[in-house]
């Protein structure tokens, strides 16, 4: 019979496991809305750390170009991407505080707020980058640091 220790430390094990394997799945995307120069996102999987969803973006923003046709500039250059959760799928307005989507004609096209993740553009070289807890300013090396207003 194995011991009461060997248990707990296989349970660890399996448990440790288990989370990397969960917090390393890919990111999803479910779909996509566009209302103007702003496109919206919606994701399954997203990273959970602030330094996740900048990785993320940073890696990916090719791709979302390439694939997506995002971000879609304003006529001054502008242009807004965000990020929301795909988790609960498509709910009908009814609560206050969900985003609704005007391309769908459905009774459920909205999503639960807040979003996970931000980048605005303003097409004159300042690119914010905003998470649930901070905003990060990327400058024109490239480099992203946090931006406290």
């Amino acid at each position: 019979m194995l011991s009461k220790k060997r248990v707990i430390t296989v349970l660890s094990v399996l448990a440790a496991v288990y989370g990397i394997i969960w917090l390393s799945r890919p990111v999803k995307i479910v779909a996509i809305h566009q209302h103007n120069d702003s496109s919206y996102v919606l994701v399954l999987n997203f990273p959970l750390t602030n330094r996740g969803k900048i990785d993320w973006w940073l890696k990916n923003r090719a791709m979302l170009k390439e694939q997506y046709a995002i971000p879609k500039r304003s006529s001054y250059g502008s242009s807004s991407i965000t990020f929301w959760d795909f988790s609960e799928g498509y709910k009908e307005e009814g609560k206050y505080d969900r985003r609704c989507f005007e391309d769908m004609t459905t009774e459920k096209n909205c999503v639960e707020k807040p979003p996970l993740f931000s980048v605005d553009d303003n097409g004159r070289g300042s690119i914010m980058l905003t998470t649930s807890s901070q905003r990060y300013r990327q400058q024109p090396d490239g480099e992203i640091v946090p931006y406290w207003n």
